[in-house]
């Protein structure tokens, strides 16, 4: 039917202010049911300012609202913005244009064909590639992809990309445990779990230029521990309980 756009912004002021713009100028106004512009207490004064801005700009022509994150981490900043979209589905992206926005036209055909999968980007298949990435990143990232798609038995080429448009009900639906970046894995993995199937389009990845990553190098050793507990997590506790000791 439509989509929620969640953009976590934490430094980023010209690539938020293109990235809003360019999915308004690209897709009908039907397909968009809201921008969710989610901040949080390191957000600096120059990327809040921008966020305001656009609220001030668009809120006559569409929905488009901050919201203030409560839980850490840009895990707990879209586990926040899956709960409060109210679109039929939800896209994940970044805010520094490195997810192009090009592609969520993209996104909502392909969900419009296929409503109860995941329209995934990929970096790995043809059409798509890297520009600007660290060369040893590059490697590892790859070995990684073909070790989680035997891990899983899945024949998916990019699992960690963080540029995803989900069916709103399923995300609610899961209870999720990751704060941080390995969060874009487990968004992966726990439908997987579930049986979901995904269709992945190709994208160009492209370094930001603003801002700098929250992510360091290091870091990206955690997605091992995370692949490795959603792969033998029960398959009840994937998912969240709906009483008063709810996971939400």
């Amino acid at each position: 039917k439509n989509v929620t756009i969640l953009l976590p912004a934490m430094n980023e002021t010209y690539a938020l202010e293109q990235t809003v713009e360019t999915i308004y100028t690209t897709c009908a106004p039907e397909d968009i049911a809201e921008y969710l512009i989610i901040l949080c207490d390191r957000t600096t004064a120059d990327c809040r300012q921008t966020a305001e801005k656009l609220v001030a700009e668009y809120q006559d022509k569409t929905r488009i609202y901050i919201h203030d994150q409560a839980k850490p981490g840009v895990g707990g900043a879209l586990q926040e913005g899956f709960d409060l979209a109210i679109g039929s589905h939800v896209v994940m992206m970044s805010t520094d244009l490195e997810t192009d926005p090009m592609l969520i036209q993209r996104f909502i055909e392909e969900s419009k064909r296929a409503p109860e999968k995941i329209i995934t980007a990929s970096r790995w298949m043809k059409g798509g590639g890297f520009r600007g990435y660290n060369k040893v990143k590059w490697v590892c990232n790859f070995i990684f992809q073909k070790g989680m798609d035997v891990f899983y038995g899945v024949r998916l080429s990019d699992l960690t990309y963080a540029y995803r448009c989900f069916p709103t009900e399923l995300m609610q639906s899961i209870a999720w445990e990751e704060l941080k970046h390995p969060f874009f894995l487990e968004t992966t993995l726990k439908p997987i779990r579930l049986g979901v199937k995904f269709v992945e389009v190709p994208t160009l990845a492209v370094a930001r230029t603003e801002g700098a990553s929250q992510n360091s190098f290091f870091a990206n050793f955690k997605y091992f521990k995370t692949a490795w507990h959603d792969r033998f997590l029960p398959r009840e506790k994937i998912l969240r309980k709906h009483n008063n000791d709810s996971a939400c």
